[in-house]
């Protein structure tokens, strides 16, 4: 796994994908600080990580396009099927690269934290809460965008039907929020689908709340889609 985890750090880095990435990535959660924070003169970052999962949500589809099309495409993921490796050292090794420069981005947070320091005391419990909310998000977008990057060998196919994805994901609940009222078939089709959004259990960190259910859901999301991930590559390896 750290052999296939070091190759894929290396591949952002020289494909120029982890550059553009980084730089968007820290722009606009810059302009969502100071307009969120600078601006109004609170130290109240709240507004700002509710922006946030807008950035996550559209750049994630950009750090996993490549992940395992371009492998198809090159034709060198017959080469990493056959290895002396298991499935799983593949799939968790680009995953946790992919990761890694997901922590790198958001990690710029803990400078707004110094610069909130000239406006007010940083509360820090709630800013952690915000970090590592975002994280686990991150962590299943990924895991998401990992396996739409199997099923392809297209790179920007993969990015159009992982931010499709994910953007359905986080529609979910609004679409099915007229059942709320419903009969007890909407409102039992409302709970399900409300029990699995991902949106509103983040917005929960931002707004001061630490739930443990919420971090199992993002962590069993991440896993689950990892898994789905090896079952495609079982299945191509022994196609």
């Amino acid at each position: 796994m750290l052999a296939i985890y070091r190759r894929e750090m290396g591949a952002f880095f020289t494909s120029g994908v982890a550059y553009v990435f980084l730089a968007v990535f820290w722009l606009v959660s810059g302009i969502f600080f100071y307009n969120g924070v600078i601006a109004s003169g609170f130290a109240d970052t709240s507004s700002m990580f509710s922006s946030m999962f807008y950035i996550v949500m559209f750049l994630i589809p950009v750090l996993t396009m490549k992940l395992l099309s371009e492998e198809k495409k090159n034709k060198t993921d017959q080469g990493l099927l056959t290895a002396p490796i298991s499935l799983w050292d593949i799939v968790l090794g680009k995953y946790f690269a992919a990761l890694t420069l997901f922590v790198i981005a958001e990690s710029i947070i803990f400078i707004y934290a110094f610069i909130i320091n000239y406006l007010g005391d940083v509360v820090w419990q709630t800013l952690l809460g915000n970090y590592f909310a975002m994280l686990f998000l991150g962590a299943a977008f990924i895991a998401v965008g990992l396996f739409i990057s199997s099923l392809t060998e297209n790179q920007m196919a993969s990015a159009v039907v992982s931010l499709v994805a994910i953007f359905v994901i986080y529609l979910s609940e609004t679409l099915v929020s007229d059942f709320e009222n419903g009969n007890i078939v909407k409102r039992v089709i409302f709970k399900a689908v409300s029990s699995i959004a991902f949106y509103s259990r983040y917005i929960e960190f931002t707004r001061g709340v630490f739930s443990l259910p919420s971090v199992v859901f993002f962590i069993s999301a991440a896993f689950l889609f990892n898994f789905f991930t090896v079952k495609v590559l079982e299945k191509r390896r022994w196609s």
